[in-house]
């Protein structure tokens, strides 16, 4: 039988096994080694077709989330679909995790998030106190129609226990 694994994967199996098998490295070479390991083997041409041999098995899609430790949803965005909707999925996540965020940071007052994390409290918390009256906020809305609703944490600090 031969390897289902590609060669840069099989590489990177060998030099971690090789590690392990002589106890040599520092502590960042194994960890370095391992994530080496862990990434050839998500992008492995043997995952999307061992998914695809298991959906030819009958293999629905709570199954084949499970083998691989993930959720549904996640285990369908990594695999469902052609070669080209996969690649064209990816793509897009990596141009969404590559850009900055898109939150204007020269809003007035600060997130719900922000008045939480300052006040120690929850976020629920936040919003019973501005629906009680005792935080003021107010929704503030862009020229592009996004809208985010902004906590003014210093015209009542003084008023709160």
């Amino acid at each position: 039988m031969g390897h289902f694994l590609a060669p840069h994967t099989v590489a990177s199996l060998a030099r971690l096994t090789e590690l392990d098998a002589t106890g040599q490295g520092n502590p960042v070479e194994r960890l370095a080694a391992i994530r080496a390991l862990l990434t050839e083997l998500d992008a492995d041409p043997a995952t999307l077709a061992s998914v695809r041999a298991a959906q030819g098995d009958g293999a629905n899609w709570d199954e084949i989330a499970a083998a691989a430790g993930l959720g549904v949803a996640a285990a369908k965005w990594r695999w469902q679909g052609s070669d080209d909707e996969i690649s064209a999925r990816h793509d897009a996540g990596r141009k969404r995790a590559a850009r900055p965020s898109s939150v204007p940071t020269d809003l007035p007052g600060v997130s719900v998030a922000e008045a939480a994390k300052q006040l120690g409290v929850s976020a629920q918390a936040i919003y019973l106190r501005i629906s009680r009256g005792t935080l003021e906020s107010r929704t503030v809305e862009l020229p592009d129609g996004r809208q985010y609703k902004r906590v003014f944490i210093e015209t009542v600090a003084s008023a709160e226990p």
